[in-house]
């Protein structure tokens, strides 16, 4: 059964994790609510990520360049690259989302949702919890 993830304007259901894959990869599907966004620019220092768009269309700042997502498309973005990524369409988008390899697994969105859920964040925790799933924050 998937595993739901709720961090407010961010849905998130897990299909896959490295729980159950090995370690080989995290797949999860992510639904950006009207002006939903990544507040962090971040890079990965282990995994890589592809994103298929499934409905709607999100933006993914890659390296520098927006690139608007539809159903169909893809973008992958190698491990150290920066990246964040927003809904700015009054409409939800959703995308398939794939970490390769799987070391991320669904315990940091739920730290996460935790966090979000008390209120307005402490941006020193956000970066405490990013840190140590080997997120990387980015000043924007």
């Amino acid at each position: 059964m998937p595993e739901l993830i709720n961090l407010g304007a961010l849905q998130l259901k897990f299909l896959q994790s490295k729980e159950t894959t090995g370690g080989s990869v995290d797949l999860f599907e992510m639904t950006l609510q009207p002006n939903a966004r990544m507040p962090i620019p971040h890079y990965h220092e282990s995994w890589d990520e592809t994103i298929y768009g499934l409905s709607g269309v999100s933006t993914w700042r890659v390296d520098g360049k927006d690139i608007d997502l539809g159903t169909g498309d893809t973008v992958f973005i190698k491990r150290g690259i920066v990246h964040g990524f927003s809904n700015r369409s009054n409409d939800p988008a959703s995308c398939l989302c794939m970490l390769s390899p799987g070391v991320l697994g669904p315990q940091y969105f739920k730290e996460m949702a935790a966090l979000l859920t008390g209120g307005a964040p402490d941006p020193a925790k956000m970066k405490e919890i990013m840190l140590r799933y080997g997120l990387v924050p980015v000043a924007p």
